[in-house]
């Protein structure tokens, strides 16, 4: 019985030994599986993006990723933050994948250049890439040899990324000087891309065995079965891609204005002070990572000069009129950039002109109507109160006026016990007339 109890006990000892091997053996397998990072850049290419961009290739590399996947969605953006996006994938140290993602997303201006410039680039149906022709910056768009030095220096930058990335080097050319676009399936047909794919899942069963070329040497892509690690913006890189936003720039930059404003006009409310000190710092970080026209912020502020100036003078509204068309050519001309993203939208700026308007013009109103009302306290108070006289007064004499007694003089005599009132108070004196 007891040799019968202790073979028993093996055996349900082995099995739970094979048991728990079994259950551990997934979990192995799971480690060696690829795993590649994702991440999602759905905005104009501005120095932030571009950092983020560079931080996320460089972390990937430092914890053994297989490689970085990067989400694509954007209408264009800065030429600098471009090229510094191009330099780090170009010289990324893993395979880095682009896909224009999802359907309806587009890869227009710097982002032909950031996807071409990928070991590994790809669309989804229903996507477009192209028109990454330069436009002159500024009213007018430029000198036309300018446009021209300019427009050969992006030609030759796009096609030595195609020719190194062994992409279509006549279509990248034609998408800088005619500002060709083309859609998913036209690109790879073209030899734009490497192909399309519906979503992540078919992106990774296409790349599984593609070769790709990093610094080091060819590398065989192995993404069959592989973990994908989605890595969203932090809260530090989402507040910055948030303020060089254009829109918010510009909302900070006014904000800030007015509340500096409102504090030095009535000092000690500390409030508006405080936000319009913040608002100001704030703008003037974006305005660091945008393409800022300083003609436009001298514009803006020489109106909120004519603002306060019409309290001063009497213009007759013409100050505040100037005021509100320097407000709206110095907001036209802020941001100087070709790019559309990168400009102030008219569905804020004309609000914001028309409350800022607004704000400053019931400001003035309220000033101008506290100077003309008639004053209540002091010596300009008691003008037109009404007394009698205590004495006649031929040329000076005494009245009593509120229940106070006063001397007082009088340009016509004025009888004893006659009503008079007060048409000027100079010192401890009054001027009266007879009622």
């Amino acid at each position: 019985m007891k040799r019968f109890f202790s073979i028993t006990a093996i055996e349900a000892l082995s099995i739970l030994m094979l048991f728990i091997l079994s259950s551990a053996c997934p979990a192995r397998a799971d480690e060696h599986k690829p795993v590649f990072d994702l991440i999602s850049v759905n905005a104009p290419i501005t120095p932030p993006v571009a950092g983020y961009i560079l931080e996320n290739i460089e972390e990937s590399n430092k914890s053994g990723a297989s490689g970085l996947i990067i989400l694509l969605d954007t209408p264009g953006g800065l030429d600098l933050a471009m090229r510094d996006i191009a330099k780090a994938i170009l010289n990324a140290p893993l395979p880095v994948i682009v896909f224009v993602y999802p359907s309806g997303a587009r890869a227009a201006s710097a982002g032909v250049v950031i996807t071409i410039s990928a070991h590994l680039a790809a669309m989804a149906p229903g996507t477009n890439i192209g028109a990454a022709h330069p436009v002159g910056i500024g009213i007018g768009g430029g000198d036309k040899t300018m446009m021209k030095k300019v427009e050969n220096d992006a030609v030759a930058y796009v096609r030595g990324i195609a020719k190194k990335r062994n992409r279509n080097e006549d279509w990248v050319e034609r998408a800088v000087r005619k500002s060709e676009s083309i859609t998913a399936e036209e690109a790879m047909r073209l030899g734009v891309i490497d192909f399309v794919a519906s979503d992540i899942n078919e992106l990774l069963e296409k790349a599984d065995n593609r070769k790709v070329i990093l610094d080091k040497g060819k590398r065989l892509l192995n993404t069959k079965g592989a973990l994908v690690n989605e890595k969203k913006m932090g809260a530090r890189q989402r507040i910055l891609a948030a303020i060089s936003d254009p829109n918010i720039a510009y909302l900070l930059f006014l904000v800030g204005l007015a509340g500096l404003y409102f504090e030095l006009a009535h000092p000690g409310v500390i409030l508006p002070g405080v936000i319009g000190g913040i608002s100001l710092i704030l703008a003037f970080f974006a305005m660091q990572t945008l393409p800022v026209n300083y003609a436009g912020i001298l514009l803006i502020l020489f109106a909120v000069i004519l603002f306060i100036a019409e309290i001063k003078v009497v213009s007759h509204g013409l100050l505040s009129v100037g005021g509100v068309i320097s407000l709206t050519i110095g907001s036209l001309m802020l941001f100087d950039s070709p790019e559309p993203a990168l400009r102030v939208s008219f569905s804020v700026m004309i609000p914001a002109v028309a409350i800022v308007s607004l704000f400053f013009l019931a400001v003035i109103a309220l000033v101008l109507k506290a100077q003309i009302r008639r004053q209540f306290t002091g010596a300009e108070g008691m003008v037109g109160w009404e007394g009698r006289a205590v004495t006649d007064i031929l040329t000076e004499g005494k009245v009593i006026v509120q229940g106070e007694y006063w001397n007082a003089k009088s340009d016509k005599p004025v009888e004893r016990g006659k009503k008079i009132r007060v048409l000027k108070v100079e010192g401890l004196s009054m001027k009266v007339e007879e009622i």
